[in-house]
C-alpha cells in the first residue's frame, strides 16, 4: 500500500496507527497492540471493527453500475468533482468559527482525498485524475464494489469500511471528502477531514430520472432531500456552495435496465415487471441527469 495512504489509516479497534506485515503470501495490515486486518488478493483491506451490521450493494448491482459509469453517461457528474475538488485544493478555506466542543484538526502535506460509500471508486479515479499530487481512499462496505475500486486508480487504495462506524482515518487527515449518492455521518466526516479541506456531496435533485419514475414504478427522490442533507450535518459543516447540474441521456432499453438495475430501486422492483415495462418505452429513452453537489465547510476551532 501506497505510504501516503497507510501513514493516514487507524486501528478501528483502538485507534493507533497501521503498518503493513507479511506471512508467506498473506498480507495484513497490524497496530502496535497487534489488531490484524487482512488483504484480500484482490487488494483491499478489511478495516473493519467486527461485522457489518449489511453488506451493501450485491455483485449484480455493482455490475450495473460499473458497466453504466464506464459507457460515460454520468460524466458531466465526475467532472463537476474534480472541478469543485481543484478549487477546494487551490483556494484558502473560509475560517468558519466551531461551536463550543468541536475539535479541529492538522492534515498532512500530501492531499488526500477519501470517497464514503466509494462504490466501484469511480467517481474518486477522476477526481484524482484531476488532482496529479493527490492520492485516494475508497470506503465502502460492499466487497464486491471494492474489488472494483481496489484497481480503479493507481494513486488509490481501497478498504472494507462501513460509514455508520467509526472511520479508520486519523484525526484531520482528509483534504477532500466525496460523499456520492451515500449515506452521510456528520460527526466523522467532521473528524477525518482537515480544518481546510472540503466535504463535497452528491446528492439526486428533484427532477432527477424523472421521464423513468412513473413508467417504471421508481422510488421517488424526497423533496426535503436539501433539508435532509442539512440535517445529517448540521453542527460540523456549513455549507459554502450548492449548485445543480443537468444533462440530457439518450438511453437504450438495455442502459435503462442497468440504470434502474444499479440503484435502490433494484431493490423494490419486480423483475419480470419491471422488464415489461422498460419494453414499453421508447428507444432511445430520453432521461434527465440532474444532481446537487453541495461544497461544505467543516468548522474549525475557535
Amino acid at each position: 500500500m501506497d505510504p501516503r495512504i497507510l501513514d493516514r489509516l487507524r486501528c478501528p479497534v483502538c485507534g493507533d496507527p497501521l503498518a503493513e506485515a507479511t506471512a508467506g503470501t498473506a498480507r495484513a495490515l497490524r497496530c502496535p497492540r497487534r489488531h490484524s486486518f487482512d488483504i484480500a488478493r484482490q487488494g483491499y483491506v478489511n478495516l473493519l471493527a467486527g461485522r457489518a451490521p449489511h453488506v451493501g450493494d450485491s455483485a449484480e448491482m455493482v455490475a450495473a453500475r460499473a458497466d453504466f459509469l464506464a459507457a460515460g453517461h454520468y460524466a458531466p457528474v465526475a467532472t463537476a468533482l474534480a472541478d469543485a475538488a481543484r478549487r477546494v485544493l487551490h483556494r484558502p478555506a473560509p475560517v468558519t468559527p466551531a461551536p463550543a466542543g468541536r475539535p479541529g484538526g492538522a492534515g498532512p502535506g500530501c492531499p488526500l482525498v477519501a470517497d464514503a460509500g466509494a462504490g466501484t471508486g469511480w467517481y474518486l479515479a477522476a477526481v484524482l485524475a484531476a488532482l496529479p499530487d493527490a492520492v485516494g481512499l475508497a470506503l465502502d462496505v460492499a466487497k464486491p464494489a471494492l474489488r472494483r475500486a481496489a484497481r480503479a486508480h493507481p494513486r488509490a487504495a481501497a478498504a472494507l469500511a462501513d460509514t455508520w462506524q467509526r472511520l479508520p482515518l486519523a484525526d484531520g487527515s482528509t483534504t477532500v471528502l466525496l460523499n456520492v449518492f451515500a449515506p452521510r455521518n456528520g460527526a466523522e466526516f467532521r473528524r477525518v477531514l482537515d480544518p481546510a479541506g472540503a466535504l463535497l456531496v452528491v446528492t439526486p435533485a428533484e427532477e432527477h430520472l424523472a421521464e423513468l419514475v412513473g413508467p417504471l414504478d421508481l422510488l421517488r427522490v424526497d423533496p426535503a432531500k436539501a433539508d435532509r442533507v442539512a440535517g445529517s450535518l448540521g453542527g460540523h459543516f456549513t455549507e459554502e456552495s450548492s449548485a445543480v447540474h443537468r444533462a440530457r441521456l439518450a438511453l437504450t432499453r438495455t442502459e435503462v435496465a442497468t440504470l434502474v438495475g444499479m440503484g435502490p430501486s433494484a431493490w423494490h422492483t419486480d423483475p419480470a415487471r419491471l422488464a415489461e415495462r422498460i419494453a414499453a418505452l421508447p428507444e432511445p429513452a430520453t432521461v434527465t441527469l440532474a444532481v446537487r453537489l453541495g461544497v461544505h465547510r467543516p468548522y474549525a476551532a475557535s
